[in-house]
């Protein structure tokens, strides 16, 4: 949901996102394209022209969420026979006209391929009384790939970068490829005078997005491999940081795994997602990564870059996990030890290959309580790794104002942690060093040396 102050006089606009760090990108991008429109953010949607609700369709609660809104916002456009009410993003995609059917008062469906096209969309819906269906998905030789600069939540310290979109791996849980389409691999050029752009707004650091960004290139032969576009963003004056999300084990190569080792801009943490520990689960899921070769890129990263952080998918109860299949799981969590996952119930998503292949057998209350012992189990992991931070002094890009008390500062560690600390906030956008003080829940807590503290530490004084 965009954080801005509207303008007197002009249309709102109130966007809620669901779903992945791509939503929150497409939810800046469609702001960014009403606000040349001549719209403004709405901060709540009962003073919005319109509301767009941005959808994800990995699992089932987004679309039961998206339910329960549009229930609710029935009720504004009773009393507002004006506002257009829209469902952009990979549910509108994935249902299409049937989300139209079903909800009267719905004025617009969007797919992700749509979004240069929301003022006209919006302008046909106003002028003509329509209700517009966009979801066409683009031809991948000639995907127009907005460049628009969008912030992290407004802030000019951190930005997404899109890189590729789509995903042709057709896992077999995965309903991504019926609503992102097809692999694409934007330019390089384009991308790297993006960020050099962004670097010129005082961004610092940028993180390459796509549904598979290690596979950047592969698909498209005049453009670098993944990692040589990663060095050309990090040789941008300016930028001091590059992430990206989210990767495949198959498409991650010895370049990649390199610059690890050879470029200190890029930090360090990983999101690779593993989904299962056990090979049987995975040929199921049609991944094409067994638990060794699984292990052994881990070991490899670890070789190169001796404090990367790992996260990772898993999804329990996918159809046939058998109880050894779990525990395998589990035994893959103890080694690999991730300093975070996502972990998720299976649910059978339309059009992929398990809901036509497999029947949905694991029961419910199985996959609850399998779902608990992974949680659990890497709660502990966690814990640990935060814990293990304490007393640490680390560097940290200060992003903002926290969200845990606004008169204290947040950034993150090349780590991806979270920590909060008190100083002033003139220090947005540096690169600060922060002593950990205590370890929280899900991030960390700290302080800038003082003259008070500087006999705990050989750090600058801040004054």
């Amino acid at each position: 949901m965009a954080d801005l102050t509207a303008t007197p006089g002009k249309r709102k606009v109130f966007i809620q996102t669901f779903g992945c760090q791509m939503n929150e990108l497409d939810s800046g991008k469609m702001l960014r394209l009403l606000e040349s429109d001549g719209y403004a953010a709405a901060d709540d949607p009962g003073e919005a022209d319109v509301i767009l609700i941005n959808t994800c369709s990995v699992r089932e609660k987004p679309e039961q969420k998206v339910r329960s809104l549009l229930g609710r916002y029935k009720k504004l456009k009773r009393a507002n026979d004006d506002l257009v009410i829209g469902v952009t993003g990979c549910y509108a995609q994935q249902a299409k006209g049937d989300l139209l059917r079903r909800f009267d008062d719905l004025d617009l469906v969007m797919g992700p391929d749509a979004i240069p096209r929301l003022p006209a969309l919006l302008m046909d819906v106003r002028t003509n009384r329509s209700r517009e269906l966009a979801t066409e998905q683009l031809d991948r030789q000639d995907y127009p790939f907005t460049n628009d600069l969008v912030f992290r939540e407004g802030r000019k310290v951190t930005a997404f970068v899109t890189i590729q979109k789509g995903c042709d791996n057709l896992c077999s849980f995965c309903i991504v490829p019926f609503t992102r389409g097809r692999e694409v691999s934007r330019s390089a050029d384009d991308v790297v005078d993006e960020v050099a752009r962004l670097a010129a707004e005082g961004v610092k650091e940028v993180t390459f997005l796509g549904q598979n960004v290690n596979s950047y290139g592969l698909k498209k032969t005049t453009e670098p491999p993944f990692h040589e576009l990663l060095a050309r963003a990090a040789a941008v004056d300016g930028i001091e940081r590059i992430r990206f999300t989210t990767s495949n084990p198959w498409d991650l190569d010895d370049g990649l795994v390199q610059l690890f080792a050879d470029e200190p801009k890029l930090c360090s943490y990983f999101h690779l997602p593993v989904q299962a520990g056990a090979d049987s689960m995975l040929s199921r899921m049609r991944r094409r990564h067994t638990r060794e070769r699984y292990l052994q890129l881990v070991a490899d990263l670890k070789a190169a870059r001796p404090d990367l952080a790992l996260s990772t998918d898993i999804i329990v109860g996918f159809p046939g996990e058998t109880e050894d299949e779990h525990q395998a799981t589990l035994s893959l969590l103890e080694q690999v030890r991730y300093d975070f996952i996502y972990s998720f119930k299976y649910s059978p998503r339309p059009y992929t290959h398990a809901v036509r292949k497999f029947e949905d057998d694991v029961p419910a209350a199985t996959k609850k309580r399998r779902l608990k012992e992974i949680q659990d189990l890497q709660r502990t992991i966690t814990d640990e790794w935060l814990v293990s931070w304490v007393g640490k002094t680390v560097p940290v890009l200060v992003e903002g104002p926290s969200k845990r008390d606004p008169e204290w500062l947040s950034g993150r560690i090349g780590q991806n942690w979270m920590v909060n600390f008190k100083a002033p906030e003139r220090l947005v956008g540096s690169v600060v060093d922060v002593v950990i003080t205590e370890a929280l829940s899900n991030s960390l807590a700290g302080e800038v040396p003082t003259r008070e503290s500087v006999a705990r530490s050989a750090l600058p004084i801040l004054d």
